[in-house]
């Protein structure tokens, strides 16, 4: 019985707050279309607008938090996520929550908070039925329309009853309902739905692995500098030792079974340098570092024996991570024209926009690209579905090939 008489003065007291939130959540209402109507005279409303609808989202963040709390339930986090500007407001799933949460808010705060304020008035009515004898001498103290004050005590009494089982059977079979059903009304509003809850998570799996990705193009970069400038040193230098060495040896007529050792020595440092080039060249291309993607790309098609053209955009500052998968991209695409197509001329362009970095390249080769048969293109698929990025190929029998691939660059 306890606890049935505490959770009836808890329901109690959430609904009276939800009432004053309702009214005052009936004030903002006009405010909203106010706000929203200064975006037709200019920059006020589009400033404005974000920032109150900021404050909107505090305002049902706290009201979600305050039902989750009555339902003992944890409040669904970043449930309410604010829009950083005007544009964003239109397509944001928060702005609607908040659009329909408001007036629906306001209605059943409304309707139950009268049911609270029923229940609790019931009480002071019945205790204020019993100081009927404060009142001064031949004045009637009414109670709904009944007369109390020259009838006595049997009257007040009757109506103290009547208001106290009006007050209870309100507390044991409105008021806890109600409150939840509220509660949960509010929740189910303000909360999103399992699509937006997975579509949220993509988003911010894209933006930790842009993070990611950029983390470790700087690294490989760090390394081919470290690689290039120290390992790679040091084994010219060795090199050099031992080629001198070994024609001092060679010019003494020393022991020719050192000469060969030497000999044999000098080759494989060496081949342990072109090998580490090749490696170098795997990791990030030392010329991206030096001239950047336009300067390799120029020298790439300066170099090619078919005849190419490059046709580059203003490309901006790219991630590194980008700017070696489109040098990888077309160096490629372009090495697979000239050995398998029997192109006579090939075309490379580049074009950037707010959202992704666009490589295109064409051949007028004889096409019939499979990619079952080791051309590289599955290599160019798996480079630029590691970035999140699209290849599409078109390369009928006859020609022309053209690879188009698009790398998502977005900050």
């Amino acid at each position: 019985m306890k606890d049935l008489w505490r959770r009836a003065w808890r329901a109690d007291a959430y609904l009276l707050v939800a009432l004053a939130s309702a009214l005052a959540t009936m004030v903002l209402l006009p405010l909203t279309l106010a706000v929203a109507l200064t975006v037709a005279v200019g920059g006020i409303g589009l400033l404005l607008l974000p920032r109150w609808f900021r404050v909107l989202g505090a305002w049902a963040r706290a009201h979600l938090a305050y039902a989750a709390s009555h339902l003992g339930v944890p409040a669904p986090e970043a449930a309410l996520a604010p829009a950083r500007d005007a544009r964003s407001l239109r397509r944001s799933r928060t702005t609607r929550r908040l659009l329909t949460w408001m007036p629906l808010f306001t209605l059943s705060g409304l309707g139950a908070g009268l049911v609270a304020v029923l229940a609790t008035g019931s009480v002071l009515e019945a205790a204020l039925s019993l100081l009927w004898w404060v009142d001064p001498a031949g004045h009637e103290h009414d109670l709904y329309g009944v007369p109390i004050g020259g009838e006595g005590w049997g009257v007040a009494l009757a109506v103290c009853a009547v208001h106290l089982a009006t007050a209870c059977v309100l507390a044991r079979w409105a008021l806890p309902p109600l409150a939840r059903l509220h509660a949960r009304l509010s929740v189910r509003l303000l909360t999103p739905s399992e699509a937006e809850v997975l579509t949220a998570r993509v988003d911010e799996l894209h933006r930790t692995r842009a993070g990611v990705v950029d983390a470790h193009g700087a690294e490989l970069r760090r390394i081919e500098r470290d690689l290039h400038d120290g390992t790679q040193a040091r084994l010219v230098a060795i090199a050099m030792q031992l080629g001198v060495a070994r024609e001092a040896v060679e010019a003494a007529e020393s022991d020719p079974a050192v000469a060969a050792l030497l000999r044999d020595a000098h080759r494989g440092t060496e081949e342990a340098m072109a090998e580490l080039r090749d490696v170098i060249r795997g990791i990030y291309p030392p010329i991206l570092a030096d001239r950047g993607l336009d300067g390799a790309l120029a020298a790439l098609v300066a170099r090619t024996t078919v005849p190419t053209r490059l046709e580059a955009e203003e490309l901006g500052t790219l991630p590194v991570a980008v700017e070696t998968a489109a040098f990888y991209v077309v160096t490629e695409a372009v090495s697979n024209a000239v050995r398998h197509s029997g192109a006579g001329s090939i075309t490379v362009r580049l074009s950037r926009d707010e959202r992704a970095l666009r490589i295109a390249v064409r051949d007028d080769g004889s096409g019939g690209v499979d990619e079952g048969r080791g051309t590289g293109v599955s290599g160019i698929r798996h480079r630029v579905a590691a970035l999140d990025g699209r290849v599409r190929v078109t390369s009928p029998t006859g020609g022309p090939t053209e690879v188009d691939v698009e790398l998502p660059c977005a900050s």
